[in-house]
C-alpha cells in the first residue's frame, strides 16, 4: 500500500486514535481470535501495533511476524510491543502483494483493517493464501463506514462520513468493504468462510463507549480526513467542520451512535 493513499495519515493524533479504537473494541473484535501455543501466526498490515499488542496477549505461546510496508509504523510498533514485554513477536517490512516468506510458512494469517486501504484487496488475499499452511486459518476485520448512524440526525454529519468514503475511494481504497468480505474471502480461495457483524451501539449509558469510540475513535477518524476531503473539493471546510460538530453532538447525553464491523475467518 503506498503510504500517500493512506487516507488517515501517519500523523501522532492519528496513531493515538488507532490505540484507542483497539482497546476500545478488544473484546468485541478479539474475543474469539485466540491461538495455539508454538503456532505461526503472520499479522498482515500491522501498522503501529494496536491490534499486535492484542494479540499477542491473548496468545502469548504463538510465534508472531508482523509485517507493514512502513518503516516508521514498523519502529512504533517494536516501541509499543516490547514496552508492553511480549517477546513473541518479530517485525518485518514487507509489502503485502509480494511477501518474502516460502509457500506456506504459517499456521495462521491475521490481518485487521487492512484492505479497505488496498487497490486489489483479492490480489492480497490470494497472496497471503500462498504462504498459510493447507488446513491454516485466515482472520480478516474490516469496518463499513455505510453502516453508521445516529441520533441526533445530521445532513452535514452525514455529508463528512460520505466525504470519508469517497476519499478513501479516490484514493484507491473502500470504506464499505465490510459488506464484501464474504465474497473476496471466497474468491481468493479459502474454504469454510464465516462472516459476522460486530455491532458497536452507544448511548450515555455507556461512557466508556462514549469515549473510547464515538469520539476518539469514529468522530477523530473523520475529523481527521477533512484535509484530504476538502483537497478533494468533495466538500468546503466550513461543511465538514459542521458536520464533524454534529457528530460530536451524539455523544452528549441525549445522543446514540452505531457501526458495524464484520469479521471473517477461513480455512485453506
Amino acid at each position: 500500500m503506498d503510504r500517500e493513499k493512506y487516507v488517515h495519515g501517519y500523523s501522532e493524533r492519528e496513531a493515538e486514535r488507532l490505540h484507542d479504537q483497539a482497546g476500545t473494541l478488544a473484546d468485541l473484535l478479539h474475543h474469539d481470535t485466540v491461538y495455539p501455543p508454538g503456532s505461526t501466526v503472520l499479522e498482515a498490515g500491522c501498522g503501529v501495533g494496536a491490534q499486535t499488542i492484542i494479540i499477542s496477549r491473548n496468545s502469548p505461546g504463538a510465534l508472531i511476524t508482523s509485517i507493514d510496508i512502513s518503516e516508521e509504523s514498523l519502529k512504533q510498533a517494536a516501541s509499543l510491543v516490547s514496552g508492553a514485554g511480549a517477546r513473541n513477536v518479530t517485525f518485518q517490512a514487507a509489502d503485502v502483494y509480494d511477501l518474502p516468506f516460502e509457500a506456506e510458512s504459517f499456521d495462521h494469517v491475521f490481518c485487521c483493517f487492512l484492505l479497505e486501504h488496498l487497490p486489489e484487496p483479492a490480489r492480497a488475499l490470494s497472496a497471503l493464501r500462498k504462504v498459510l499452511r493447507k488446513g491454516g486459518s485466515l482472520t480478516v476485520i474490516e469496518g463499513d463506514h455505510g453502516s453508521c448512524f445516529f441520533h441526533p440526525d445530521s445532513k452535514d454529519a452525514r455529508l463528512a462520513i460520505k466525504c470519508l468514503i469517497d476519499s478513501q475511494a479516490q484514493l484507491g481504497g473502500n470504506a464499505l468493504i465490510g459488506r464484501e468480505l464474504y465474497p473476496l474471502i471466497r474468491e481468493a480461495g479459502f474454504a469454510d468462510v464465516r462472516v459476522s457483524p460486530r455491532m458497536v451501539y452507544v448511548d450515555s449509558s455507556r461512557p466508556d463507549l462514549v469515549e473510547g469510540f464515538t469520539r476518539n475513535t469514529f468522530t477523530a477518524m473523520v475529523a481527521g480526513s477533512m484535509d484530504k476531503a476538502a483537497a478533494l473539493g468533495l466538500a468546503t471546510r466550513e461543511q465538514l467542520e459542521r458536520g464533524v460538530r454534529d457528530l460530536y453532538r451524539t455523544a452528549e447525553g441525549d445522543g446514540t451512535f452505531c457501526y458495524t464491523f464484520f469479521k471473517g475467518v477461513a480455512i485453506k
